[in-house]
């Protein structure tokens, strides 16, 4: 389905010919250049494209902390207009509390929203079990890997219950073999827990393991230049990333990506 558009009924999230420019250095920078997309409920689509095609531009409006210079984003049909606990935001950068332990990292934004005590230990348990981290809830963040320091933000992403999950290169920071048990970490949370995502990545590799589909944008401006679709099963097994099927894709995508 190389398309940008899904029936009204089906729309989590609908981009409707989003502009963003930037004034730097006295000159007019066009970040968007008329971008729409459509993404459903519980879909994980990832977001490839080159630097500088306006990948986190996009997410950052999505995410509210960001406005566009024209057209709009919608959640629900309810135009966003700042951000919300709705859209929980994860980025490279893991932003723990280094003072916190994981239990109280996770708890963090529970704490603040009220949940009654008893509530908020329950929900932040739930998900540091769920991104297995039971036998580390309550270290500290300076004893823990790159990799768990992620699954910690994950895990206080989730607590939140947002309903849409906007995920900004999580995992570019990591080693490869990090990366990869970090991609199967990802999954097997959303597939125990659906929640829509977006996730950014410059990792081809990558793009096409995570998705239902992946979005290939390109450069000046910054638009939606394909959409791929990833008809792979879930769970997605490392059989899954040597297959032929998979290799096909990849390929599609690098194509898609590199030979603008």
């Amino acid at each position: 389905m190389d398309t940008t558009t899904l029936p009204a009924d089906q729309r989590k999230i609908q981009v409707q010919d989003i502009t963003k420019h930037f004034v730097v250095a006295g000159q007019r920078f066009e970040a968007l250049g008329g971008v729409s997309l459509d993404v459903a409920e519980n879909e994980f689509i990832t977001v490839v494209g080159p630097s500088g095609c306006g990948k986190s531009t996009l997410m950052n409006i999505l995410a509210g902390l960001d406005e566009p210079t024209s057209g709009s984003a919608k959640v629900d049909g309810a135009e966003v207009r700042g951000p919300s606990p709705e859209r929980g935001v994860i980025f490279q950068q893991y932003a723990l509390f280094p003072w916190l332990t994981v239990r109280d990292n996770v708890e963090f934004g529970l704490k603040t929203a009220r949940v009654p005590a008893a509530e908020r230990r329950e929900r932040a348990q739930h998900f540091i079990d769920m991104v297995g981290l039971g036998d580390f809830a309550d270290s500290l963040p300076k004893t823990l890997s790159g990799g768990m320091k992620q699954r910690c933000a994950i895990a206080r992403a989730y607590a939140m219950n947002p309903s849409i999950l906007l995920m900004d290169e999580p995992f570019g920071a990591l080693d490869a073999l990090t990366r990869v048990r970090m991609q199967e970490h990802l999954l097997q949370t959303w597939e125990q827990d659906k929640r829509t995502i977006m996730f950014i990545t410059h990792d081809v590799d990558e793009a096409a393991f995570l998705a239902n589909r992946v979005v290939v944008m390109a450069a000046k401006p910054g638009r939606i230049h394909r959409i791929i679709d990833v008809d792979l099963p879930y769970p997605r097994t490392e059989e899954v990333r040597l297959s032929e099927e998979f290799a096909r894709i990849r390929n599609e995508i690098w194509t898609s990506v590199y030979h603008q």
